[in-house]
């Protein structure tokens, strides 16, 4: 079958692999849908840590067509993936924390995922989504990364949260704040995603600091930093009211750093926390995909085969790009 293969920093490509079997707890997907993560880009530079060769993908969805031992799945069962795969016995999922995980192997990253014709992951990580388009169940990774943010933000009605970044984490957590009541207001630099956000119910928007300021001279209760980069982070405390808080979502590169000023979080008692992927929280971001309480299509920007994957994989993303999905066949 074909798989898309990260085989060093800086080589990707499309080649032909053997066809996997599920092994005892396991299942085989035939993939439908997966989705390009700005984590899949800082894997071919090397700005993120993982395991080549690898078949990329951790954002997907698909069909259980092969049960290994013990599984009980029924065949045809529509699913997706959780792709994080805790240890279940450090110190850190003793105490709750399996995003933290030690031992934490990612599908996708540490071992194969979704960026083939069929990839096999355990069964206890495959999310059922009946009737569920497989193009939307492909969002319920990205989705449960952004619940998490929220939960850690938490957002209470009548709030002001800002969005820094018109990416797909931060279009997702414009709905997700004005889901919980807020009033929200998102920060990009490109007209189209402003635009988008305004339909995805957004309250505001601006295309600089200076415009948010000027919107919200006191600052946010909540900024939620969606962009993963230097400027957005930086801006963030900057944009937060005394007392509020500051939810860092964003993927930056491996040994980047930012300029904070620690004496303006100290004398504005700012909370600046750090949202890491998603415990806990993949099932609920099936469950709201499955009952359209977050609308996933107009954030849709291409769908292309696995062919075109690499190309996609390799290069920045497209000037007003959301997301790009994966359709292998």
């Amino acid at each position: 079958m074909q798989a898309v293969r990260l085989q060093a920093v800086g080589r990707i490509g499309l080649v032909e692999v053997p066809d996997p079997g599920p092994g005892p707890g396991e299942v085989l997907v035939r993939v439908q849908a997966a989705g390009i993560c700005g984590t899949d880009r800082h894997l071919f530079r090397g700005e993120f840590p993982c395991a080549p060769p690898v078949t990329l993908g951790h954002e997907f969805a698909g069909e259980v067509v092969a049960c290994g031992e013990g599984v009980t799945l029924p065949l045809g069962t529509r699913v997706t993936c959780d792709p994080n795969i805790a240890c279940g016995s450090c110190d850190q999922c003793l105490r709750g924390r399996v995003n933290l995980c030690a031992r934490n192997s990612a599908i996708g990253i540490h071992r194969d995922g979704g960026f083939a014709e069929r990839t096999v992951i355990p069964a206890h990580r495959a999310i059922p989504v009946p009737g569920l388009n497989p193009q939307h169940a492909a969002f319920a990774e990205p989705l449960a990364c952004t619940l998490h943010g929220l939960d850690l933000g938490a957002p209470i009605p009548g709030e002001r949260v800002i969005v820094l970044g018109g990416g797909v984490i931060g279009l997702l957590a414009v709905q997700l704040a004005r889901n919980a009541g807020a009033e929200v207001t998102l920060v990009t630099r490109h007209p189209a995603k402003r635009d988008l956000a305004l339909s995805l119910g957004a309250s505001h928007t601006a295309a600089t600091e200076a415009e948010a300021h000027a919107l919200l001279p006191q600052g946010a209760d909540l900024v939620l930093e969606c962009a993963g980069v230097a400027e957005t982070v930086e801006m963030a405390p900057r944009l937060t009211r005394s007392g509020g808080r500051v939810v860092v979502l964003g993927v930056m590169p491996q040994g980047e750093t930012v300029r904070i000023e620690p004496f303006d979080l100290l004398f504005r008692e700012i909370r600046l926390l750090y949202s890491f992927i998603n415990p806990f929280t993949q099932a609920r971001a099936a469950a709201m995909l499955s009952e359209g309480r977050i609308d996933t299509t107009p954030l849709i920007s291409r769908v292309i085969p696995l062919t075109e994957a690499p190309e996609a994989i390799a290069n920045p993303a497209l000037p007003g790009e959301v997301k790009v999905l994966v359709v292998p066949g």
